[in-house]
């Protein structure tokens, strides 16, 4: 007769029970059949291995201990605690903040650039450019005895409504024009804005630009630019200039241009 012996194993928290045949102190040959293809065979002569007790109360059963695995109702080993970070080294994130790390300083901020000062409005432009601009304006207007519009221009006519644009008034016919004026120019003096005037005071016109003026010369002209050639330099009577100030002031400034 055979008695269980249970072994018990352990293998990853999970019981495996084993119960191999145990010879009894019987050494009949029924015995030693019915221990044929154990795998614990008993040899004759050999002390039997005595049945296992009744364990006692409270005691544990025998176990098999595996290297590497912890017995059932073991505590699993506890982890172990990572090494403390040495003070003011930084970790993945950042700065680990303990105590003696150096914090950065933040960048000071950008101070903006002032803005740029606005640009001073730009003068009026001057009545003597302003008439000259008006004057060319009206090239090719026909030439019109007593005109000063309305169909065509004659000389006085021309140059008093390019004056007239500008803000200055100036008298209808040249003799007027010429004297109201108490200052002259001279030939070698002449500016753009200037009135020239030709024949005895029979003929007008405005210097455009040095050396040029533009105006309304005769019937069966128009209004146009000439040359101040030789020619009108032989018949030059004298010149005024509407707006002193506003040639002055240009001639200061290196402004003045050609109409």
């Amino acid at each position: 007769m055979t008695y269980p012996r249970v072994l018990s194993l352990f293998v990853a928290g999970a019981a495996v029970f084993a119960t191999p045949a145990v010879a009894l102190a019987d050494s009949s040959p029924l015995a030693d059949a019915s221990l044929t293809g154990s795998s614990f065979p008993v040899t004759r002569g050999e002390a039997p291995v005595p049945p296992p007790g009744p364990a006692a109360p409270g005691a544990a059963a025998p176990s098999l201990t595996i290297p590497g695995l912890a017995a059932p109702g073991s505590a699993a080993p506890a982890p172990a605690a990572p090494s403390p970070a040495t003070p003011g080294t930084s970790g993945a994130h950042g700065t680990s903040g303990a105590p003696g790390t150096v914090e950065p300083s933040p960048a000071p901020a950008t101070e903006q650039a002032p803005a740029p000062a606005p640009k001073p409005p730009k003068p009026p432009k001057p009545a003597w450019q302003k008439a000259v601009k008006w004057a060319m304006s009206k090239r090719g207007t026909p030439y019109v005895w007593g005109g000063t519009g309305h169909g065509g221009f004659d000389c006085s006519g021309l140059v008093l409504r390019a004056y007239g644009a500008a803000g200055i008034k100036l008298p209808r016919v040249t003799n007027d024009q010429y004297n109201a004026f108490s200052k002259k120019i001279a030939w070698k003096d002449l500016q753009p804005g200037d009135l020239v005037f030709f024949s005895g005071l029979d003929h007008v016109g405005m210097v455009s630009k040095p050396g040029y003026m533009v105006n309304a010369p005769h019937t069966g002209d128009v209004v146009k630019v000439e040359k101040l050639d030789a020619g009108r330099r032989a018949s030059f009577a004298g010149a005024v200039r509407p707006d002193p100030k506003g040639v002055k002031a240009a001639i200061e400034a290196g402004t003045l241009s050609a109409g």
